[in-house]
């Protein structure tokens, strides 16, 4: 049985696709009791959502970790360019 939507939704999505590709994704569907755009919207979101996580997040081992945590800990190094850099006026009158 298919998914039923809940919410109506506000916008269309659409995507170009060849045949054999509508197919695999039109049998996944199947596969999982789903309409195609359902599918194909939930997979995506997976992605997307996969994506953004290792834009955010990251995992180190426990001697990765000791590291990392120790150079927080460290002083600043000055950079004597990114000091000039930073002491200029803006040029966009900001």
């Amino acid at each position: 049985m298919p998914a039923k939507v809940k919410n109506p939704k506000e916008s269309r999505l659409s995507i170009r696709a060849s045949s054999s590709e509508k197919a695999i994704l039109a049998e996944a569907a199947r596969a999982r009791n789903m309409n195609t755009s359902v599918f194909v919207l939930r997979a995506s979101l997976d992605a997307a959502q996969v994506v953004l996580e290792e834009q955010t997040e990251f995992y180190l081992s426990p001697d990765q970790w000791e590291t990392f945590c120790r150079r927080l800990d460290e002083p600043p190094v000055v950079i004597p360019a990114l000091q000039r850099l930073f002491a200029e006026t803006e040029p966009y009158g900001g």
